[in-house]
């Protein structure tokens, strides 16, 4: 098939979402330091495959413990699981068809999701005294590290990778190694990858009770020739005003990049929303909502597959 990518960079926003190893009484985010001198919570891209995999319901692919690492089990096939036929797997020594391993990486890639906006110190203080006081216990305290802000993450699709696997079934000494190929139908193809981009649309987060939106603000990529992030670590807000001359410049990258870039957001979010549209209509590009940026990428999918 014809070599394609889909890549979407993404912002959403929302509150201390993805936590780390805490020290003592205090729960700590999962942070980065940058050279600025600032700290930046961020999601990482296990946890966001994590809420994915959950929402899709794709996470029930069996397991096998028998090469002593918890690995997806060896009869585990693309056909019947869309989770390995997209985020990929490892099977190795007697979790094996050959004995020795098979592997297959990802068709889809995440990054991590890092905060737009500096972490700065913030904690919340908490108590189980309402509890305690039923019982005249004592009451412990705790502190939990708090962070809301914009957040950035990017997504890449293999398009002609989707639905098609080569299994080694045995090493041969010498020679080529035996192998069967599998491919499952364009339509199934089309779908799972509809399917995770409907979930991209709605998704949420579970969080210490709480329930975080991280469906998209503003939404920016396309379906290329070229499998480039090109968006990635391009998104930047300063004083809850979105960077559109990085953006502008990123499209001017190439004419692959300006002709096929879609770009959508919610309206009056960022202080610059009027800007934004302007900009973007200097380079030919007329800003659609989230919900149309979705749908034009399902028919681009559903060309691609139909060819």
């Amino acid at each position: 098939m014809e070599n394609k990518g889909l890549t979407l960079s993404i912002i959403f926003e929302a509150e201390s979402a993805n936590y780390g190893e805490g020290f003592g009484n205090i729960s700590s985010l999962k942070k980065m330091s940058r050279g600025n001198g600032y700290s930046y919570s961020y999601i990482s891209r296990q946890a966001l495959g994590y809420n994915i995999r959950k929402q899709l319901k794709w996470n029930n692919t069996p397991v096998s413990d028998k090469d002593k690492v918890v690995q997806h089990d060896k009869d585990a096939s693309i056909k019947d699981y869309p989770e390995i036929d997209l985020f990929g797997y490892m099977k190795t020594g007697k979790n094996s068809i050959n004995g020795t391993s098979n592997t297959r990486s990802a068709t889809v890639r995440l990054s991590n999701a890092i905060a737009l906006e500096n972490y700065n110190s913030d904690l919340d203080f908490l108590t189980n005294m309402a509890l305690a006081k039923r019982g005249n216990f004592d009451n412990a305290i705790a502190q939990s590290e708090i962070h809301k802000s914009y957040y950035a993450y990017t997504i890449t699709i293999d398009l002609d990778r989707v639905g098609i696997d080569e299994v080694i079934t045995e090493y041969v000494n010498g020679e080529e190694p035996e192998k069967e190929i599998i491919e499952i139908e364009k339509s199934e193809r089309a779908k799972r990858v509809n399917d995770l981009l409907k979930i991209l649309k709605t998704l949420y987060r579970d969080i210490r009770g709480r329930r975080e939106n991280l469906s998209p603000i503003f939404i920016i990529g396309g379906v290329y020739n070229i499998k480039n992030p090109f968006f990635e670590n391009r998104l930047r807000v300063s004083k809850n005003n979105l960077d559109i001359d990085i953006i502008l410049n990123t499209i001017d990258i190439d004419k692959e990049v300006k002709n096929n870039t879609v770009v959508g957001y919610i309206g009056n979010i960022f202080n610059n929303s009027k800007e934004i549209e302007e900009e973007l209509k200097t380079k030919g590009l007329k800003p659609k909502s989230i919900s149309e940026v979705f749908d034009y990428l399902s028919e681009e999918v559903n060309k691609y597959y139909a060819k």
